[in-house]
């Protein structure tokens, strides 16, 4: 599959805010609620939440595109920084670091290799503005993410927990050097 990995422009908000709606529920354990998936939706990932995103100097959004289609099939999240989240402070160790915040590709684009090239482009732009090492926090109990995340170098060491409705979840801490 021929695929264009690009970054993320003010123009995409919108388009980024479908794209979590169509993907972000496939990441969640099977209890999340469709409440807590709507409440996510609407508090985090809606299109004024990505046009902040996209305006912050500190975040850099890619694209995953088909070019004979036009349709976007997945995205990613960079943030620049020292993370906030007390337990991901004392889990990870290279510095300087980036949260890889976001990863999700459409059910339909699974396995055909789209994520190993957005990742690769994704941490290539991390290690083009200096940073060292790569965090990211993964459900506990989704495994293909795990496994997808362990093949691409990173490796448990910590866990936190994330907020989706009004319940939180486990997640494991995830980093390896770039």
């Amino acid at each position: 599959m021929v695929i264009e990995i690009r970054t993320a422009g003010a123009a995409d908000a919108g388009v980024l805010a479908e794209l979590a709606a169509a993907t972000f529920a496939l990441a969640c354990p099977p209890h999340t609620t469709a409440e807590a998936i709507a409440a996510f939706l609407r508090d985090v990932l809606a299109e004024a939440n990505f046009d902040t995103y996209l305006a912050d100097p500190q975040r850099m959004l890619f694209l995953a595109e088909d070019p004979d289609t036009g349709l976007s099939l997945g995205y990613t999240m960079l943030i620049f920084g020292e993370p906030a989240d007390p337990d991901v402070l004392g889990a990870i160790s290279i510095r300087p670091t980036v949260e890889l915040s976001k990863c999700y590709l459409r059910a339909e684009s699974h396995g055909r290799g789209v994520a190993a090239s957005l990742m690769t482009a994704t941490l290539d732009a991390a290690r083009a503005r200096e940073a060292r090492g790569a965090w990211l926090g993964v459900n506990q109990e989704n495994a293909r993410a795990i496994r997808f995340y362990e093949k691409h170098g990173f490796a448990r060491v910590g866990t936190k927990h994330f907020l989706v409705g009004d319940r939180y979840e486990d997640d494991f801490v995830l980093e390896r050097t770039l």
